[in-house]
């Protein structure tokens, strides 16, 4: 990986030590100029026909987002954000009274509240698998809970967003697939930072976003969605991308992922995000876990040796998510005078994540991507205040 090229491509790195990648990443210059492009293209010539001149680029998104997690193109859709994405599949599943729910501690807490909601609508039972010693989520735990029947959904995030740690989601999905339970992968914090096969992973759903670890857009995301399963799915609302208008009073839904979808979209957003699939697929993703991993292993590391410095990262496999506090010290404090040195960084509330029994109130969140330097982990390092 030629560091010094890739942050050439990377306009942002001139300015800035941006470590909140687990927010929204920089995007590279062949992202930026093809959203640029087409907005132009757009001004110029009209949206629609703007659309219609572009019409590769727009199909190439599924082709691209396909390849990058092992899928088929017709299993993508291209949905706004991660989080309609997500709702756009959790609310799809035709859950039944008595239906389980199982899901993780660390469960992020819109994902949360979705659960409550169709658990107060339809009678629908949440419950959470507990942690093994590291902090992941207990594969016996959840093993012992699928025996017992029941279980309509497993719901669990990749990489959840404020400790640090890598569910083992293939072997959740291996037990999913034992017992005949549709699983739902919440990947927005892992996919462009490590490598995301659905294949191996076993997921039967999975959401995404454009605008963290894939450098992709912002107000852009991804939702897969397996052959198998697509026609069991009725999404939450249809219009006319997602369904054929039958006169005088029928319709037929779209068989494949595109059935997720809506017609008004962001066009220069779509094809800005498949160009970003494009560039991570091209660096290569162990390229890139690699990289990610090993600079947020140099931080937690060089974090813990201060004194008055607590990191707060779990699991036995960690990701790019490095969390921690500073005695005496507020995390949005920590933030604003980094941010005064020219280094970004994010706070990020554990406590409202789900429904962690362990987390603190907040946190310093400063997430690094590969196009980040050693030089820029000692800005952050210097500009930290001293604990109390």
């Amino acid at each position: 990986m030629d560091i010094d090229q890739l942050r050439s491509d990377t306009p942002g790195c001139a300015n800035v030590a941006h470590l909140n990648n687990a927010g929204a990443a920089l995007p590279p210059r062949p992202v930026i100029d093809a959203v640029a492009e087409h907005f132009a293209l757009e001004s110029t010539i009209g949206g629609y026909e703007a659309a219609e001149r572009n019409a590769a680029s727009v199909r190439h998104f599924y082709d691209a987002v396909a390849g990058l997690i092992g899928a088929h193109a017709d299993e993508i859709a291209y949905v706004e954000n991660a989080t309609r994405a997500w709702d756009m599949a959790f609310y799809a599943i035709p859950f039944a009274d008595g239906d389980r729910i199982l899901t993780a501690t660390s469960e992020y807490s819109s994902n949360a509240i979705a659960y409550q909601q169709v658990a107060a609508a339809k009678g629908v039972r949440v419950e959470t698998v507990p942690d093994d010693r590291d902090g992941t989520l207990s594969l016996d735990a959840l093993e012992a809970e699928l025996v017992k029947g029941g279980v309509r959904l497993v719901s669990l995030n990749h990489v959840p967003t404020h400790n640090g740690l890598v569910h083992p989601v293939a072997e959740v999905g291996r037990l999913c697939r034992e017992h005949g339970v549709l699983y739902l992968l919440d990947a927005c914090q892992s996919v462009g930072q490590l490598t995301v096969d659905v294949n191996e992973i076993g997921c039967d759903l999975l959401s995404a976003t454009g605008r963290k670890f894939l450098r992709g857009p912002r107000g852009t995301g991804f939702l897969y969605v397996r052959r198998e399963i697509v026609r069991t799915l009725e999404p939450p609302f249809l219009d006319l991308q997602a369904a054929t208008w039958k006169a005088p009073g029928g319709f037929e839904m779209r068989q494949d992922a595109v059935r997720f979808e809506t017609w008004e979209r962001y066009v220069a957003g779509q094809i800005g995000l498949g160009v970003a699939a494009d560039y991570a697929a091209d660096l290569g993703l162990p390229a890139i876990e690699t990289r990610v991993t090993g600079l947020a292993q140099r931080l937690r590391t060089e974090l813990a040796a201060r004194p008055g410095t607590t990191v707060l990262d779990k699991g036995a496999r960690p990701s790019g998510i490095v969390t921690f506090t500073v005695d005496g010290h507020e995390p949005a404090a920590i933030k604003a005078a980094a941010l005064e040195h020219g280094v970004n960084i994010n706070v990020t509330s554990p406590i409202s994540h789900g429904y962690d029994p362990h987390a603190v109130p907040s946190a310093v969140r400063a997430s690094v991507h590969y196009y980040n330097t050693e030089n820029e982990l000692d800005r952050l390092l210097s500009v930290l205040p001293t604990p109390r």
